[in-house]
């Protein structure tokens, strides 16, 4: 997917309705997981991702700061979100533990 094209996202639009469930691909364009939901606010917060798994069982929660993502909106108005993370390397972070 070519995200040069996509419309990035302004600190404003990031809001549970645009972030939560959108799509996380990697540094390879390789697809991550889904954005489960975020703690804290602004660019400070940390966006809890959902990684690996097969249609949603067996999924692990995991904590990115929300400023290692780059969340934009594709042509048909989807958004999602990159990261110069690779897949490997955020599925071996620890699990998200709920506070």
């Amino acid at each position: 997917m070519d995200h040069s094209k996509h419309i990035r996202l302004v600190e404003s639009e990031l809001n549970a309705a645009t972030r939560d469930d959108a799509t996380v691909y990697g540094a390879d364009d390789a697809k991550i997981g889904k954005v489960s939901h975020v703690h804290g606010m602004g660019m400070t917060g940390d966006v809890i991702v959902d990684v690996g798994g097969f249609l949603g069982l067996g999924t692990k929660p995991v904590s990115l700061k929300i400023n290692q993502l780059d969340f934009m909106r594709d042509e048909h108005g989807h958004v999602h979100a990159t990261t110069t993370w690779t897949k490997a390397q955020v599925e071996a972070l620890p699990q998200h533990m709920h506070s």
